[in-house]
């Protein structure tokens, strides 16, 4: 049998942000619930305990240092159930009457959870202060680097995406990495990457991007060699058609429309890259395919078909990842109020079980079968076998 300790140790290893410990074991334990919060003031973290009895709300503050004594000392014989939050991981802890631990964990995104309400500036990777010429360059920052007013809400999705790439960049200790940027268009997007990958992370890329549109592949050389980005450029050339012969460590698509996606994500693939990154747009093939009699409220109304339709697509693409042996995530890229198209799938080699890959290739057929689909990622993987 595990000890408490032993298994607190185990969730501490991640950054938790929230911890809720409830159940008690009797009427004899003082505090229906206690919850434990992360916070900020003055740059310092430290966590918030607040106990609850039926009237009233007891808290205290203790230092990060004090949190694995503190939780031994709540949950020991009190509780019979722990709810752990990090970032990126939920931790599910019960304990039996007979003093027997379970502990589960799962990836989530949790990023939501983090509410440092005593100072509200989030310690962004790309801070005010820093010299980023494209974000200076598209009006996010000025000169100074201050954050622009008005910018504000762009200036936090941007560092959102680059926090959903740190968060797979810091898994390893890379040193260099290949990175191609399908659909690159005239976003400064690109560069402000490359300024994470090389002036932040210190690792040497070379990063290519790949666009339809001659002038836009001119003007993107032009603007890397003005920020002396000596390793970025831009080559004109369509996602289908695109042959790359060397390593590719990452891929990115941001926004490429339709069955563009689904080739970005099977060159991906194809070169047995480490890490995709995936912003899917305007999905219309499921769309015009969806066909079912057993489920056709999906189908009644227009609205609810096109919008179903897209969740479906990037759920199939999701799962196809998952059973060519990445570790793949669907993500809230921005909130939904600026954009639909706001899902990332987020997808990482990895060990994932042979289990797991056949059920998603199961769920697969099950969708295509009860909808009529005929998925273009899965027609490209079928007739390489892959699938």
């Amino acid at each position: 049998m595990e000890a408490l300790e032993d298994v607190i140790k185990e969730i501490l290893k991640e950054d938790i942000v929230k911890i809720v410990i409830s159940n008690k074991v009797n009427k004899d334990v003082t505090y229906n619930k206690i919850n434990i919060t992360l916070k900020e003031k003055n740059n310092n973290e430290y966590y918030q305990i607040e106990k609850f009895t039926d009237k009233q709300v007891f808290h205290e503050n203790i230092d990060k240092s004090q949190l694995e004594s503190k939780l031994k000392e709540s949950i020991e014989n009190k509780y019979k159930q722990v709810s752990a939050w990090s970032e990126t991981t939920t931790f599910d802890l019960k304990i039996s009457k007979k003093g027997k631990i379970h502990l589960s964990k799962r990836k989530s995104d949790n990023v939501k959870m983090v509410n440092k309400s005593h100072n509200k500036e989030k310690n962004y990777i790309l801070k005010e202060g820093m010299i980023i010429e494209p974000l200076i360059d598209l009006g996010v920052f000025t000169k100074e680097g201050k954050v622009v007013k008005s910018k504000y809400d762009k200036y936090k999705q941007i560092n959102r995406f680059v926090e959903i790439i740190d968060d797979e960049i810091k898994k390893n200790d890379y040193k260099e990495l290949t990175i191609l940027d399908f659909g690159c268009g005239k976003s400064y997007l690109t560069f402000v990457l490359y300024y994470y990958f090389v002036k932040i992370k210190n690792i040497k890329v070379k990063m290519i991007g790949l666009d339809l549109k001659k002038d836009v592949i001119k003007k993107c050389n032009d603007i890397a060699k003005s920020y002396n980005y000596e390793n970025l450029h831009f080559e004109l050339g369509d996602i289908n058609g695109f042959k790359y012969n060397n390593k590719v460590d990452m891929v990115i698509t941001l926004h490429a429309c339709d069955t563009a996606t689904d080739y970005a994500l099977y060159n991906a693939i194809k070169w047995n890259s480490k890490m995709i990154f995936s912003v899917p747009c305007c999905q219309h093939e499921f769309n015009k395919d969806m066909k079912t009699k057993e489920l056709s409220i999906l189908t009644k109304y227009g609205i609810i078909q096109e919008r179903v339709a897209a969740l479906m697509t990037d759920a199939v693409r999701g799962n196809l990842l998952e059973a060519v042996g990445y570790k793949t995530q669907l993500l809230e890229f921005i909130d939904i109020a600026h954009s639909p198209k706001n899902i990332l799938i987020r997808a990482s080699k990895g060990n994932v079980s042979k289990e797991k890959r056949e059920k998603a290739i199961e769920e697969v057929n099950n969708l295509i079968k009860e909808f009529n689909f005929n998925p273009t990622l899965y027609k490209l993987l079928k007739e390489d076998s892959l699938i």
